[in-house]
C-alpha cells in the first residue's frame, strides 16, 4: 500500500492583489480575503472565549473538493488570540471557520481568475465587500458595523479596534481631507502566499526528518505519516473531560487534516516563549462531506498540542 500524499505549505513574498479573494488564495497574515460574501462569522464568534477581546487572522487555506459542486471553492480561515496568557491551559483561543462555493455564485466569474493584475477599480472601499455591502473592521477585516463617531469614515468590529486605531494613527487622520499613508493595522501578522508542493520522498528518513524540521508553516493533507491514527487517540484520552467527545467527533470528520508547524511562529515574529502566542502543532478537521450550513460560515475542530505532552488540549467549535 502506498504511503498518503504529504503537500508540504512555504511562505513567500506576493503582489497585494494576489492575495486578495478574486484570487482565491492560501495566505498567512493580513486581513482575511473572504470568499463567500455573506454568512461571515459573527462577532462573538470570532472573541476569544478565553479573554473575550477580538481574535487576529492566521492563515486560510483554499482546499476545494473535486468532483463535490457545492465545494467547487473552498476556505479554511484559521484566527488566533494575540494574548500569550490564554495559550496556557486554555482550549479556546483558536478557532477555524470553513466556507464554500458552487462554481457558479454571485460574487466570482464563472472562469478561472486572470493571471495578470486587474485594473484598479478607483473609489472602492476596501472595508466593504462589494457585492453583499458588509462593512469590515478596519484593523482586523472581520465584519464591523461601528462607525468612527466623528468622520464615520471607517468601521470597526468593536470599541477595542476603535481604541487601538484611534491611538495609532486616527487621531491625527480624524476628519482629514488628505488620505491616510497607514493603510495596515500593527495588530496583524505580516501577510505573505502560502504555496505549496508535495514531499519529496527521501530513501534516508534522517535526512528527511531533517528536512521537514527546516520547513516553515504549514503542512497539508495529509496528516497520516506524522500522527499515526493512533496517537491522536492516545493524545485524546490525555483529556479525561472530552475524550468521549472527541472519539465521537473523529468519526464525522475528514480523515486528511491539515496540520499547522510551529515553525510558522518564526516567520510571524512571534516565536517569544512565554511572552507570545505558542504551540506546539495544530491540527485542523473538517466535515467529512464538507455539507452546508444555511450559507453560513461553518465552525470546524482544531486540536491543538502544546510542546509538553502534559500540556495537551483541545478545542472544540462552538
Amino acid at each position: 500500500m502506498s504511503s498518503p500524499e504529504v503537500v508540504l505549505g512555504f511562505l513567500e513574498d506576493a503582489p497585494p492583489w494576489r492575495l486578495r479573494s478574486p484570487q482565491f488564495p492560501s495566505k498567512v497574515g493580513g486581513k482575511p480575503s473572504w470568499l463567500s460574501q455573506r454568512g461571515l462569522p459573527s462577532l462573538p464568534q470570532l472573541e476569544c472565549d478565553g479573554c473575550r477581546l477580538p481574535m487576529a487572522f492566521l492563515l486560510q487555506i483554499y482546499a476545494p473538493i473535486s468532483g463535490q459542486d457545492r465545494s467547487f471553492h473552498r476556505t479554511l480561515f484559521l484566527f488566533c488570540c494575540k494574548s500569550p496568557e490564554c495559550y496556557t491551559n486554555n482550549s479556546h483561543c483558536m478557532k477555524v471557520f470553513r466556507s464554500q462555493l458552487p462554481r457558479k455564485n454571485e460574487f466570482y466569474s464563472y472562469d478561472p481568475p486572470p493571471d495578470d493584475e486587474p485594473p484598479n477599480e478607483s473609489g472602492s472601499n476596501p472595508n466593504v465587500l462589494p457585492v453583499s455591502g458588509v462593512k469590515l473592521c478596519w484593523v482586523c477585516g472581520c465584519p464591523g458595523n461601528k462607525a468612527c463617531s466623528r468622520c464615520h469614515t471607517v468601521t470597526y468590529c468593536g470599541k477595542n479596534h476603535q481604541t487601538l486605531h484611534w491611538k495609532h494613527t486616527h487621531k491625527k487622520e480624524c476628519c482629514s481631507q488628505a488620505a491616510s499613508v497607514v493603510t495596515t493595522s500593527p495588530f496583524l501578522f505580516s501577510e505573505s502566499e502560502l504555496v505549496t508542493e508535495p514531499e519529496e520522498e527521501e530513501e534516508d528518513k534522517n535526512d528527511t526528518k531533517e528536512a521537514e524540521e527546516e520547513e516553515e508553516g504549514v503542512e497539508c493533507p495529509s496528516f497520516a505519516e506524522s500522527l499515526a491514527e493512533t496517537d491522536l487517540e492516545e493524545m485524546a484520552m490525555h483529556e479525561t473531560e472530552e475524550s468521549k467527545v472527541f472519539q465521537r467527533f473523529k468519526k464525522k470528520i475528514a480523515p486528511e487534516p491539515h496540520q499547522v508547524m510551529p515553525q510558522l511562529l518564526n516567520s510571524l515574529h512571534v516565536d517569544s516563549t512565554g511572552a507570545s502566542i505558542d504551540w506546539g502543532t495544530l491540527v485542523i478537521y473538517t466535515c467529512s462531506v464538507s455539507c452546508n450550513n444555511d450559507d453560513l460560515y461553518s465552525s470546524e475542530y482544531i486540536w491543538k498540542q502544546d510542546f509538553s505532552p502534559d500540556q495537551q488540549t483541545q478545542i472544540k467549535p462552538t
